[in-house]
């Protein structure tokens, strides 16, 4: 017999695709980073430690796609700053769980998760935690989080999808982004 959990994951690996375009209108009606009291998939937050209980703040996040281009300057030559397209490094989960840092400054990112896509915007669920809380630091899985050394863990790219767009997944001897692509640099890799 197979629960609850099992049956939630096999729904989203084939959603209903009128439904989710029928939530994509009501999202992009709502904030860009807005506040939720349940998760939308139940199954990836709780794999991704959330729990119900006083300390866990749900936010989703909207973020726009495409290219992140430049403003094109209105005087002068600047050769550098006219170019089409300004490539960042970082994913777009990582931009999401920064703009939901940024606008809840006193919680931490735990992580996130995708929840859907249309022609212009991805939408991704940020689970965070109020470091603050006893019922925090009395969890065994979460207690991490409120050591001072996990403080702006997103700006500092040290959630999971901080890591990944860091390429810092592999822990192979001969990845030369290790500590980091500048400390590499400076070592001569």
């Amino acid at each position: 017999m197979k629960g609850l959990t099992h049956h939630l994951r096999a729904a989203w690996k084939k959603p209903d695709v009128a439904r989710i375009r029928e939530l994509m209108v009501e999202w992009r009606k709502q904030k860009v980073v807005e506040k939720i009291d349940k998760p939308t998939r139940l199954d990836r937050a709780r794999s991704l430690g959330y729990k119900a209980k006083k300390g866990f703040v749900l936010a989703r996040v909207r973020v726009l796609r495409g290219g992140r281009k430049r403003p094109k300057p209105n005087k002068g030559r600047r050769s550098k700053r006219t170019t089409n397209k300004k490539v960042l490094k970082m994913s777009y989960k990582w931009i999401a769980e920064g703009r939901a840092s940024n606008k809840f400054p006193n919680l931490e990112v735990l992580n996130s998760y995708y929840l859907a896509k249309d022609g212009k915007h991805y939408f991704y669920e940020v689970i965070l935690l109020d470091a603050s809380r006893p019922e925090i630091k009395s969890d065994k899985n979460v207690k991490f989080i409120t050591k001072p050394t996990n403080k702006n863990r997103t700006q500092r790219g040290l959630t999971s999808a901080g890591k990944k767009s860091r390429g810092l997944r592999s822990k192979n001897p001969m990845n030369k982004s290790r500590p980091s692509v500048r400390a590499g640099k400076r070592r001569g890799k």
